[in-house]
């Protein structure tokens, strides 16, 4: 395979130069300590003036394409949201006439498919050369009948596909006890909330009138959905297809009072969990699914959990200087905040600066005090932790939890008491989230069923949420600043990412993209944690770290590493993924090592003019490879970490921990 230093699709990016290879001379410390500053005060001038930092995520058009999907079957289409939507979305499609779900990568059937129709609904006509194009290829890849459930659920609603055709989902799920598999507590929190809402969507089977049809995107408009050969009986799939076949004839004959009884837990669930800004989870998802579930058992669009649940979508738009529309499918101003927090503050910038205090004030009054559905499975715990938007008190998660502990930390508030008494809140909900192997996930202790995977129904990213060496070494890092590096838990956490260590030396990456992103959060954590850089594991994390690092000085890794494993460690260039990797080698001991000196030097040469950096590549990960995410804070918040660290140094040495 060629080599190229672009990062497109087919190609690799180019090893390092030789760890000891003298052609690239180190920055002077003075360059990275004015990098630093001028990124300092770009980050300095972007907070908002309650506190808080959030930049754009951006995923892919599937979500500009449901968005407008929803609006046609509400009957609630604008023609200014569907020309801005429409610009968006044209504007993403790659000259093949595909679209991707990652900067530079490859055509994805399924985001074709949306954004086709999305088009279609904006009047786009099928003969233009840009949707001929795209049904050219979307034939060529099987058609409809190749698209994962959620696409064709999406095209079910308007009769472009059989309701009899998708898997059975009945709303009956709701009474499946909790100690029973595939119960909906077995879902990880995102897969359940989406879950539920479904439910009654498929049992009501809505279809609205197609506005046209949509022949031209089948193998055989004939036969749109040509026939399978199953899966063996003694396999897993072939179990569950089988389960599916039953579960469609129990829809032809059910116990009626069972199934209203079951709608209305459905309704009263969903309702039950919508946020105080009329979104549910903060993720659009979930939300898009529950308006619609709503609304067909009878909520009119002026009803108050609808009107307040279709605003809360507007505000997920991003409007650009072009006039288009970005969707995001989610919002991160906890994660950005406590992440800017720590970089600046990593960066030099006084403990008790007006922007710090201001940031904790509003970090301290986004705790969370009631307990959500984690309680399911730890009913006994006080709660404490944080979420990552502005509003999902349902589902606090343990890493950004920990994050913003560390960003407390680090800054000297005039009300020392409170800060405290919320860190100790914060760390008592981690410690107590901690699963039976001695490590964290996201959302959910123990939240590692097998089953739900194997459902016909989810075709489509993670559904379950087991524990991951990211948000592991994120919890491991905080209670280590907190003193507790030596306590039984803390123990087992850093013995299981011990255990976790892959053969090469890397972390596999969960929530960041890959095993860069892993071992970036893994080597600091341990380091905190008291492990010696010269323990063999942190020698042997160096080492790949050093044997990665790209021709230019940086590090970066393609989202393809999640499915080939030729790409792991491998990648154009990015700021985010470079800082990760300074950051770990900083804290195990490489200050003056070469490959920190050309990372840095990297760093400094492709800061632009305004202090901040360049991102196209996504390396945020929502589900590995299936939803990626362009955090656009990334680019500049890690990079401010890693130079403020070089300038610095690490920010709790061992003087500076509680004891």
């Amino acid at each position: 395979m060629t080599a190229t230093t672009d990062g497109s699709a087919g190609a690799l990016a180019p090893r390092a130069a030789a760890a000891n290879d003298s052609t690239t001379a180190a920055p002077p410390l003075t360059a990275a300590e004015q990098a630093t500053a001028r990124a300092v005060e770009h980050l300095l001038s972007r907070q908002d003036a309650e506190g808080w930092w959030k930049g754009d995520l951006e995923t892919n058009v599937t979500m500009d394409a449901e968005d407008l999907l929803l609006r046609q079957f509400l009957g609630i289409q604008d023609e200014k949201t569907t020309r801005a939507a429409a610009l968006f979305i044209r504007s993403e499609q790659r000259p093949d006439g595909t679209w991707a779900t990652f900067h530079g990568g490859p055509g994805e059937l399924s985001a074709t498919i949306e954004a086709y129709v999305a088009l279609r609904l904006a009047g786009d006509t099928p003969d233009a050369p840009h949707m001929a194009a795209a049904s050219e290829w979307i034939r060529s890849r099987g058609g409809v009948a190749a698209a994962r459930v959620f696409t064709r659920i999406w095209l079910a609603l308007f009769g472009w596909w059989k309701w009899d055709d998708l898997p059975e989902l009945p709303p009956e799920i709701m009474y499946v006890p909790k100690w029973i598999p595939l119960n909906i507590y077995d879902f990880g929190c995102w897969a359940r909330q989406t879950i539920v809402p479904l439910t009654v969507v498929s049992a009501k089977r809505p279809v609205r009138p197609a506005p046209f049809a949509l022949d031209e995107l089948h193998t055989d408009p004939a036969r749109p959905n040509p026939p399978r050969p199953p899966a063996p009986v003694a396999s897993w799939d072939g179990v569950f297809q089988r389960l599916d076949k039953a579960l469609h004839q129990y829809r032809k004959f059910p116990i009626r009072r069972l199934r209203r009884s079951a709608l209305d837990a459905a309704a009263r669930w969903i309702v039950e969990r919508q946020e105080n800004d009329g979104c549910w989870g903060g993720i659009q998802p979930p939300a898009v699914y529950s308006v619609i579930a709503l609304h067909l058992l009878g909520y009119d669009l002026d009803h108050p959990v609808l009107r307040a649940g279709l605003e809360s979508l507007d505000r997920f738009a991003v409007w650009r200087e072009d006039g288009s529309r970005m969707i995001e499918a989610c919002q991160s101003p906890v994660w950005d905040t406590c992440l800017a927090a720590i970089a600046l503050a990593d960066a030099g910038v006084p403990s008790d600066h007006p922007a710090l205090v201001k940031a904790v004030d509003w970090m301290l009054d986004e705790q969370i005090h009631r307990p959500g559905d984690w309680a399911v499975r730890r009913p006994e715990l006080t709660p404490g932790g944080w979420a990552f938007e502005f509003h999902n008190d349902n589902y606090p998660d343990i890493d950004d939890t920990a994050e913003v502990v560390l960003a407390l930390k680090r800054v000297a508030h005039p009300d020392p008491v409170r800060v405290e008494a919320a860190i100790q809140r914060a760390a008592r909900w981690n410690l107590g989230m901690q699963s039976k192997n001695g490590a964290w996930g996201a959302f959910d202790a123990d939240n590692t069923s097998p089953f739900p995977n194997r459902l016909p129904f989810c075709d489509f990213g993670e559904v379950v949420d087991p524990p991951s060496a990211d948000v592991t070494a994120h919890v491991v890092e905080m209670l280590a600043v907190l003193g507790q590096q030596h306590h039984p838990r803390t123990r087992r956490g850093i013995e299981w990412l011990l255990a976790e260590q892959e053969e090469s030396g890397a972390w596999f990456g969960r929530w960041g993209v890959n095993y860069v992103y892993g071992t970036g959060s893994v080597l600091p954590a341990l380091a905190a944690a008291g492990i010696p850089a010269s323990h063999p594991a942190v020698r042997r994390a160096v080492r790949w770290l050093e044997s990665v690092q790209n021709a230019d000085g940086g590090w970066g890794e393609d989202l393809r590493s999640y499915r080939d494993p030729e790409w792991i460690g491998r990648g154009a260039s990015t700021p985010s993924q470079t800082a990760w990797a300074l950051m770990a080698l900083l804290s195990a001991g490489e200050r003056s090592g070469k490959a920190v000196e050309r990372g840095v030097a990297y760093l400094v040469e492709t800061q632009t003019e305004d202090g901040t950096w360049d991102e196209p590549y996504f390396t945020g990960t929502g589900f590995p490879w299936d939803f990626s995410i362009n955090y656009h804070l990334y680019r500049q918040v890690f990079p401010v970490t890693a130079l403020g660290r070089y300038v610095h140094g690490e920010p709790f040495p061992p003087d500076r921990r509680e004891a």
